[in-house]
Protein backbone atom coordinates (compact mmCIF):
# COMPACT_ATOMS: atom_id res chain seq x y z
CA UNK A 1 0.00 0.00 0.00
CA UNK A 2 0.81 3.38 -0.87
CA UNK A 3 1.00 5.18 3.03
CA UNK A 4 2.27 8.64 2.17
CA UNK A 5 -0.63 11.54 1.87
CA UNK A 6 -4.13 11.67 3.09
CA UNK A 7 -6.98 10.60 0.90
CA UNK A 8 -8.27 13.95 -0.32
CA UNK A 9 -6.13 13.61 -3.53
CA UNK A 10 -7.41 10.06 -4.55
CA UNK A 11 -11.45 11.14 -3.63
CA UNK A 12 -10.69 14.05 -6.74
CA UNK A 13 -8.91 12.16 -9.18
CA UNK A 14 -11.42 9.21 -8.70
CA UNK A 15 -14.66 11.95 -8.92
CA UNK A 16 -12.14 12.71 -12.41
CA UNK A 17 -11.97 9.55 -13.49
CA UNK A 18 -15.36 8.78 -13.04
CA UNK A 19 -16.84 11.97 -14.83
CA UNK A 20 -14.21 10.82 -17.65
CA UNK A 21 -15.71 7.35 -18.06
CA UNK A 22 -18.89 8.75 -17.98
CA UNK A 23 -17.81 10.76 -21.00
CA UNK A 24 -15.12 8.29 -22.87
CA UNK A 25 -15.84 5.36 -21.32
CA UNK A 26 -13.56 2.74 -19.67
CA UNK A 27 -10.74 4.05 -20.89
CA UNK A 28 -10.60 6.72 -18.97
CA UNK A 29 -9.28 4.96 -15.98
CA UNK A 30 -6.16 3.77 -17.73
CA UNK A 31 -5.66 7.62 -18.85
CA UNK A 32 -3.37 9.58 -16.99
CA UNK A 33 -4.87 12.89 -18.35
CA UNK A 34 -7.84 12.22 -16.07
CA UNK A 35 -6.16 11.58 -12.94
CA UNK A 36 -4.42 15.27 -13.77
CA UNK A 37 -7.63 17.12 -14.42
CA UNK A 38 -8.06 17.79 -10.09
CA UNK A 39 -4.51 19.29 -10.80
CA UNK A 40 -5.21 21.36 -13.71
CA UNK A 41 -8.56 23.20 -11.95
CA UNK A 42 -6.87 23.97 -8.82
CA UNK A 43 -3.92 25.83 -10.59
CA UNK A 44 -7.01 27.76 -12.16
CA UNK A 45 -8.63 28.40 -8.97
CA UNK A 46 -5.46 29.60 -7.45
CA UNK A 47 -5.05 32.08 -10.33
CA UNK A 48 -8.40 33.47 -9.23
CA UNK A 49 -7.88 33.31 -5.45
CA UNK A 50 -4.68 35.11 -5.98
CA UNK A 51 -7.15 37.82 -7.31
CA UNK A 52 -9.42 37.59 -4.48
CA UNK A 53 -6.87 37.28 -1.88
CA UNK A 54 -5.18 40.87 -3.54
CA UNK A 55 -8.65 42.63 -3.36
CA UNK A 56 -8.12 43.98 -0.05
CA UNK A 57 -4.82 45.04 -0.91
CA UNK A 58 -4.53 46.69 -4.33
CA UNK A 59 -7.57 48.22 -7.12
CA UNK A 60 -9.14 45.58 -9.33
CA UNK A 61 -6.19 45.90 -11.86
CA UNK A 62 -3.13 45.67 -9.54
CA UNK A 63 -5.42 42.57 -8.18
CA UNK A 64 -5.64 41.02 -12.42
CA UNK A 65 -1.85 41.62 -12.69
CA UNK A 66 -0.92 39.31 -8.98
CA UNK A 67 -3.36 37.09 -10.53
CA UNK A 68 -1.64 37.08 -14.00
CA UNK A 69 2.12 36.86 -12.21
CA UNK A 70 0.95 33.24 -11.29
CA UNK A 71 -1.09 32.41 -14.56
CA UNK A 72 2.77 32.92 -15.92
CA UNK A 73 4.51 31.25 -13.25
CA UNK A 74 6.49 28.39 -14.33
CA UNK A 75 6.08 25.96 -11.08
CA UNK A 76 2.53 26.21 -11.24
CA UNK A 77 2.30 25.42 -14.99
CA UNK A 78 4.62 22.41 -14.07
CA UNK A 79 2.24 21.74 -11.17
CA UNK A 80 -0.82 21.77 -13.43
CA UNK A 81 0.12 19.44 -15.67
CA UNK A 82 1.31 16.52 -13.02
CA UNK A 83 -1.12 14.14 -11.30
CA UNK A 84 -0.12 15.11 -7.75
CA UNK A 85 -0.90 17.07 -4.81
CA UNK A 86 0.78 20.68 -4.55
CA UNK A 87 -1.53 22.50 -6.97
CA UNK A 88 -4.68 21.11 -4.78
CA UNK A 89 -2.68 22.18 -2.07
CA UNK A 90 -1.90 25.91 -2.92
CA UNK A 91 -5.58 25.93 -3.64
CA UNK A 92 -6.89 24.98 -0.11
CA UNK A 93 -4.31 27.21 1.57
CA UNK A 94 -5.43 30.00 -0.75
CA UNK A 95 -8.63 29.57 0.41
CA UNK A 96 -8.10 30.04 3.89
CA UNK A 97 -5.09 32.84 3.58
CA UNK A 98 -8.20 34.72 1.80
CA UNK A 99 -10.51 34.73 4.41
CA UNK A 100 -7.57 35.38 6.99
CA UNK A 101 -6.35 37.98 5.26
CA UNK A 102 -10.11 39.78 5.26
CA UNK A 103 -10.44 39.67 8.98
CA UNK A 104 -6.86 40.56 9.79
CA UNK A 105 -7.43 43.87 7.57
CA UNK A 106 -10.65 44.53 9.29
CA UNK A 107 -10.46 47.62 11.31
CA UNK A 108 -10.71 46.41 14.78
CA UNK A 109 -13.78 48.61 15.88
CA UNK A 110 -15.70 46.70 12.71
CA UNK A 111 -14.32 43.42 13.29
CA UNK A 112 -17.41 41.03 13.71
CA UNK A 113 -17.69 36.95 13.65
CA UNK A 114 -18.30 36.70 9.81
CA UNK A 115 -19.69 33.26 9.38
CA UNK A 116 -19.06 33.01 5.49
CA UNK A 117 -15.21 33.98 5.99
CA UNK A 118 -14.96 31.53 9.42
CA UNK A 119 -16.62 29.19 6.57
CA UNK A 120 -13.73 29.27 3.60
CA UNK A 121 -11.04 29.74 6.12
CA UNK A 122 -12.07 26.40 8.37
CA UNK A 123 -13.47 24.42 5.25
CA UNK A 124 -10.10 25.01 2.89
CA UNK A 125 -8.24 24.54 6.34
CA UNK A 126 -9.56 20.72 6.48
CA UNK A 127 -9.40 20.16 2.74
CA UNK A 128 -5.65 21.17 2.46
CA UNK A 129 -5.20 18.75 5.44
CA UNK A 130 -6.94 16.12 3.66
CA UNK A 131 -4.65 16.58 1.16
CA UNK A 132 -1.65 16.74 2.59
CA UNK A 133 -1.39 16.57 5.98
CA UNK A 134 -0.11 19.23 8.43
CA UNK A 135 1.14 21.12 5.92
CA UNK A 136 -1.75 23.31 5.14
CA UNK A 137 -1.96 24.60 9.15
CA UNK A 138 1.87 25.13 8.65
CA UNK A 139 1.53 27.71 6.09
CA UNK A 140 -1.38 29.11 8.08
CA UNK A 141 -0.62 29.07 11.39
CA UNK A 142 3.21 30.10 11.20
CA UNK A 143 1.23 33.51 9.17
CA UNK A 144 -0.87 33.36 12.82
CA UNK A 145 1.19 33.38 14.95
CA UNK A 146 3.54 35.68 13.75
CA UNK A 147 0.70 38.14 13.34
CA UNK A 148 -0.26 37.57 16.73
CA UNK A 149 3.15 38.18 18.16
CA UNK A 150 3.62 41.71 16.02
CA UNK A 151 -0.12 42.46 17.52
CA UNK A 152 0.66 41.07 20.65
CA UNK A 153 -3.10 40.18 20.19
CA UNK A 154 -4.89 37.22 18.36
CA UNK A 155 -8.56 39.45 18.01
CA UNK A 156 -8.68 39.86 14.69
CA UNK A 157 -9.24 35.56 14.91
CA UNK A 158 -12.71 36.20 16.38
CA UNK A 159 -14.27 36.98 12.93
CA UNK A 160 -13.27 33.34 11.99
CA UNK A 161 -15.23 31.90 14.85
CA UNK A 162 -12.39 29.76 16.24
CA UNK A 163 -13.93 27.69 18.26
CA UNK A 164 -17.10 26.70 15.97
CA UNK A 165 -14.16 26.36 13.31
CA UNK A 166 -12.32 24.23 14.88
CA UNK A 167 -15.00 21.69 15.40
CA UNK A 168 -16.50 21.70 11.69
CA UNK A 169 -12.33 21.08 10.97
CA UNK A 170 -12.29 18.17 12.80
CA UNK A 171 -15.71 17.02 11.69
CA UNK A 172 -14.63 17.08 8.44
CA UNK A 173 -11.29 15.33 8.78
CA UNK A 174 -11.09 13.34 11.92
CA UNK A 175 -13.72 10.31 10.46
CA UNK A 176 -10.93 9.28 7.86
CA UNK A 177 -7.81 9.67 9.96
CA UNK A 178 -9.62 7.24 12.99
CA UNK A 179 -10.57 4.79 9.86
CA UNK A 180 -7.18 4.68 8.17
CA UNK A 181 -5.68 4.57 11.87
CA UNK A 182 -7.63 1.19 12.26
CA UNK A 183 -7.92 -0.04 8.83
CA UNK A 184 -4.07 0.18 8.43
CA UNK A 185 -2.93 -0.62 12.06
CA UNK A 186 -1.26 2.44 12.28
CA UNK A 187 1.11 1.56 9.62
CA UNK A 188 -0.22 4.94 7.87
CA UNK A 189 0.87 7.13 10.54
CA UNK A 190 3.97 5.37 10.92
CA UNK A 191 5.09 5.46 7.58
CA UNK A 192 3.35 9.17 6.41
CA UNK A 193 4.60 10.98 9.61
CA UNK A 194 7.61 9.00 10.73
CA UNK A 195 9.27 8.47 6.98
CA UNK A 196 7.36 10.96 4.75
CA UNK A 197 7.14 13.60 6.72
CA UNK A 198 9.70 13.95 9.80
CA UNK A 199 12.39 12.18 7.88
CA UNK A 200 12.25 15.27 5.08
CA UNK A 201 12.61 17.45 8.08
CA UNK A 202 15.75 16.18 9.65
CA UNK A 203 17.55 14.74 6.68
CA UNK A 204 17.32 14.78 2.84
CA UNK A 205 14.91 12.11 1.55
CA UNK A 206 15.49 11.20 -1.99
CA UNK A 207 18.39 12.59 -2.84
CA UNK A 208 16.64 16.11 -2.31
CA UNK A 209 19.26 17.64 0.30
CA UNK A 210 19.72 21.50 -0.53
CA UNK A 211 21.54 24.26 1.73
CA UNK A 212 19.61 27.05 3.56
CA UNK A 213 18.89 29.63 0.52
CA UNK A 214 17.99 27.02 -1.91
CA UNK A 215 14.76 27.89 -2.22
CA UNK A 216 15.93 31.61 -2.64
CA UNK A 217 17.97 30.85 -5.61
CA UNK A 218 15.67 28.72 -7.58
CA UNK A 219 13.08 31.38 -7.22
CA UNK A 220 14.74 32.71 -10.18
CA UNK A 221 13.50 29.64 -12.19
CA UNK A 222 10.10 28.46 -11.01
CA UNK A 223 8.57 31.92 -10.09
CA UNK A 224 9.94 33.31 -13.59
CA UNK A 225 8.96 36.10 -15.01
CA UNK A 226 7.30 37.26 -12.21
CA UNK A 227 10.38 37.04 -9.69
CA UNK A 228 11.80 40.25 -11.61
CA UNK A 229 8.96 42.15 -10.26
CA UNK A 230 9.56 40.87 -6.61
CA UNK A 231 13.35 41.31 -6.40
CA UNK A 232 12.70 45.23 -7.38
CA UNK A 233 9.92 45.46 -4.85
CA UNK A 234 11.98 44.26 -1.56
CA UNK A 235 13.33 48.22 -0.86
CA UNK A 236 9.28 48.96 -0.96
CA UNK A 237 8.61 46.17 1.45
CA UNK A 238 10.79 47.10 3.85
CA UNK A 239 10.18 50.78 4.15
CA UNK A 240 6.94 50.42 4.41
CA UNK A 241 6.88 46.44 6.48
CA UNK A 242 5.13 48.87 9.84
CA UNK A 243 1.68 49.53 7.19
CA UNK A 244 -0.96 46.52 7.65
CA UNK A 245 -1.51 45.25 4.10
CA UNK A 246 2.54 44.76 3.96
CA UNK A 247 2.99 43.14 7.57
CA UNK A 248 0.63 40.79 6.64
CA UNK A 249 2.26 39.60 3.40
CA UNK A 250 5.31 39.66 5.38
CA UNK A 251 3.98 37.33 7.72
CA UNK A 252 2.48 35.06 5.10
CA UNK A 253 5.64 34.88 3.25
CA UNK A 254 8.38 35.06 5.41
CA UNK A 255 7.77 32.93 8.47
CA UNK A 256 7.12 29.78 5.78
CA UNK A 257 9.99 30.66 3.73
CA UNK A 258 12.54 30.52 6.52
CA UNK A 259 11.12 27.14 7.74
CA UNK A 260 11.78 25.61 4.64
CA UNK A 261 14.89 26.65 3.65
CA UNK A 262 15.89 25.37 7.33
CA UNK A 263 14.45 21.88 6.73
CA UNK A 264 17.22 19.45 5.16
CA UNK A 265 14.73 18.30 1.79
CA UNK A 266 14.47 20.87 -0.56
CA UNK A 267 12.00 20.61 -3.37
CA UNK A 268 10.98 23.90 -5.49
CA UNK A 269 6.96 23.19 -4.75
CA UNK A 270 7.54 22.82 -1.61
CA UNK A 271 7.27 26.73 -1.18
CA UNK A 272 4.82 27.17 -3.82
CA UNK A 273 1.66 28.54 -1.69
CA UNK A 274 4.04 31.65 -0.79
CA UNK A 275 4.55 32.95 -4.11
CA UNK A 276 1.07 34.52 -4.26
CA UNK A 277 2.34 36.68 -1.54
CA UNK A 278 5.01 37.83 -2.90
CA UNK A 279 3.10 38.16 -6.47
CA UNK A 280 0.64 40.56 -4.38
CA UNK A 281 3.50 42.65 -2.63
CA UNK A 282 4.45 43.11 -6.14
CA UNK A 283 1.81 44.29 -7.04
CA UNK A 284 1.10 46.55 -4.59
CA UNK A 285 4.61 47.98 -4.88
CA UNK A 286 3.29 48.73 -8.87
CA UNK A 287 0.64 50.66 -7.84
CA UNK A 288 2.36 52.54 -5.85
CA UNK A 289 4.54 53.73 -8.55
CA UNK A 290 7.47 52.12 -6.55
CA UNK A 291 8.84 50.28 -9.29
CA UNK A 292 9.03 53.66 -11.71
CA UNK A 293 11.91 55.81 -11.40
CA UNK A 294 13.97 53.25 -9.07
CA UNK A 295 17.99 52.31 -9.16
CA UNK A 296 19.97 51.02 -12.38
CA UNK A 297 20.78 48.04 -10.18
CA UNK A 298 17.07 47.60 -9.55
CA UNK A 299 15.79 47.43 -13.04
CA UNK A 300 18.52 45.72 -14.20
CA UNK A 301 15.81 42.90 -12.78
CA UNK A 302 14.31 42.73 -15.74
CA UNK A 303 17.40 41.01 -17.39
CA UNK A 304 15.84 37.87 -16.17
CA UNK A 305 13.26 37.94 -18.89
CA UNK A 306 15.09 37.66 -21.74
CA UNK A 307 18.49 35.93 -20.14
CA UNK A 308 16.33 33.09 -18.44
CA UNK A 309 13.86 32.81 -21.57
CA UNK A 310 16.87 32.07 -23.98
CA UNK A 311 18.52 29.83 -21.66
CA UNK A 312 15.27 27.44 -21.35
CA UNK A 313 15.55 27.75 -25.34
CA UNK A 314 18.89 26.73 -25.56
CA UNK A 315 18.38 24.26 -23.00
CA UNK A 316 15.41 22.55 -24.51
CA UNK A 317 16.80 22.68 -28.01
CA UNK A 318 20.08 21.15 -27.14
CA UNK A 319 18.08 18.41 -25.09
CA UNK A 320 15.42 18.10 -28.56
CA UNK A 321 18.80 17.00 -30.35
CA UNK A 322 20.53 15.21 -27.32
CA UNK A 323 17.74 12.63 -26.24
CA UNK A 324 16.60 11.81 -29.60
CA UNK A 325 13.69 14.53 -30.50
CA UNK A 326 12.54 15.16 -34.22
CA UNK A 327 14.32 18.02 -35.09
CA UNK A 328 11.60 18.67 -37.25
CA UNK A 329 9.47 19.64 -34.29
CA UNK A 330 12.38 22.08 -32.88
CA UNK A 331 11.49 23.58 -36.39
CA UNK A 332 7.74 24.01 -35.70
CA UNK A 333 8.47 25.87 -32.66
CA UNK A 334 10.69 28.59 -33.45
CA UNK A 335 8.15 30.85 -34.47
CA UNK A 336 7.20 31.01 -30.89
CA UNK A 337 10.41 31.56 -29.69
CA UNK A 338 11.26 33.86 -31.97
CA UNK A 339 8.35 36.17 -30.94
CA UNK A 340 8.71 34.85 -27.23
CA UNK A 341 12.09 36.24 -27.51
CA UNK A 342 11.43 39.63 -29.28
CA UNK A 343 8.58 40.43 -26.31
CA UNK A 344 11.18 39.65 -23.99
CA UNK A 345 13.88 41.56 -24.43
CA UNK A 346 11.22 44.91 -25.46
CA UNK A 347 9.81 44.48 -22.00
CA UNK A 348 13.17 44.11 -20.94
CA UNK A 349 14.76 47.39 -22.70
CA UNK A 350 12.26 49.42 -22.21
CA UNK A 351 11.23 48.82 -18.90
CA UNK A 352 12.80 52.27 -17.87
CA UNK A 353 10.94 54.19 -20.54
CA UNK A 354 7.04 52.63 -19.68
CA UNK A 355 5.37 51.53 -16.62
CA UNK A 356 5.85 48.52 -14.54
CA UNK A 357 2.81 46.88 -15.25
CA UNK A 358 2.83 47.36 -19.08
CA UNK A 359 6.19 45.80 -18.76
CA UNK A 360 4.84 42.80 -17.31
CA UNK A 361 1.63 42.35 -19.74
CA UNK A 362 4.37 42.42 -22.57
CA UNK A 363 6.52 39.45 -20.26
CA UNK A 364 3.29 37.74 -20.09
CA UNK A 365 2.54 37.77 -23.92
CA UNK A 366 6.00 36.50 -24.27
CA UNK A 367 6.00 33.86 -21.57
CA UNK A 368 2.75 32.42 -22.85
CA UNK A 369 4.59 31.81 -26.44
CA UNK A 370 7.38 30.43 -25.11
CA UNK A 371 5.12 27.68 -22.87
CA UNK A 372 3.79 27.30 -26.19
CA UNK A 373 6.48 26.19 -28.13
CA UNK A 374 8.12 24.20 -25.08
CA UNK A 375 4.99 22.13 -24.27
CA UNK A 376 3.30 21.74 -27.37
CA UNK A 377 6.33 20.70 -29.19
CA UNK A 378 9.90 20.31 -27.64
CA UNK A 379 9.42 18.62 -24.60
CA UNK A 380 6.80 15.63 -26.52
CA UNK A 381 9.73 15.19 -28.76
CA UNK A 382 12.24 14.44 -25.94
CA UNK A 383 12.23 10.76 -25.91
CA UNK A 384 14.98 10.05 -23.42
CA UNK A 385 13.07 12.26 -20.87
CA UNK A 386 9.87 9.86 -20.78
CA UNK A 387 11.37 6.77 -19.15
CA UNK A 388 8.10 5.14 -18.47
CA UNK A 389 7.43 4.63 -22.24
CA UNK A 390 11.13 3.30 -22.66
CA UNK A 391 10.67 0.73 -20.28
CA UNK A 392 7.03 0.20 -21.57
CA UNK A 393 8.38 -0.65 -24.70
CA UNK A 394 11.18 -3.14 -23.31
CA UNK A 395 8.53 -5.03 -21.65
CA UNK A 396 6.22 -5.05 -24.74
CA UNK A 397 8.90 -6.51 -26.82
CA UNK A 398 10.11 -8.92 -24.82
CA UNK A 399 6.52 -10.08 -23.98
CA UNK A 400 6.49 -10.48 -20.43
CA UNK A 401 3.09 -9.97 -18.54
CA UNK A 402 3.01 -7.42 -16.20
CA UNK A 403 2.76 -9.26 -13.22
CA UNK A 404 6.16 -11.11 -13.77
CA UNK A 405 7.97 -7.22 -14.55
CA UNK A 406 9.30 -5.91 -11.08
CA UNK A 407 11.42 -2.50 -11.47
CA UNK A 408 14.14 -1.50 -9.19
CA UNK A 409 14.58 1.31 -8.05
CA UNK A 410 12.86 3.58 -10.48
CA UNK A 411 9.14 4.08 -8.76
CA UNK A 412 6.83 6.35 -11.27
CA UNK A 413 3.79 5.61 -10.96
CA UNK A 414 3.03 6.47 -14.56
CA UNK A 415 4.54 3.29 -15.50
CA UNK A 416 1.54 1.58 -14.58
CA UNK A 417 -0.39 2.97 -16.91
CA UNK A 418 1.67 1.85 -19.38
CA UNK A 419 2.34 -1.54 -18.74
CA UNK A 420 -0.52 -2.50 -16.11
CA UNK A 421 -1.06 -2.22 -12.43
CA UNK A 422 -0.18 -5.81 -11.74
CA UNK A 423 3.41 -4.10 -12.07
CA UNK A 424 5.58 -4.49 -8.51
CA UNK A 425 7.38 -2.06 -7.40
CA UNK A 426 10.14 -3.00 -5.59
CA UNK A 427 13.60 -1.93 -3.43
CA UNK A 428 17.00 -3.08 -4.19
Amino acid sequence: ARHKKPVGIYWLQAASVAAGEAVVGPSARTSIAFYRVPSLLAAIGSVLLTYWIALPFVSRRSAALAGLMMATCVLLGVEARLAKTDAVLLFTVLASVGALARAYLTPPAARRPDLGLAAIFWTGLAAGILVKGPIAPLFVGLAILTLVIIERSGAFMRVLKPLLGLLWCALLCLPWFVAIYYVTNGAFYEHAVGVDMLGKVAEGAEGHWGPPGTYLLAMWGTFWPAVALVAMAVPFAWKHRGERGVRFLLAWVVPGWLAFEIAATKLPHYVLPLYPGLAILAALAMERGSLQGISRRLTDFSLVWPVLGAILMVALGAGLIWLGGNWVYGVMALPFLALSMILLVSACAGFRHRSADRSFLVVACGAVLLYAGVYQFLMPQMKGVWISERLAAIAQASGCPAGNIATVPYQEPSLAFLVGTDVRFTDP
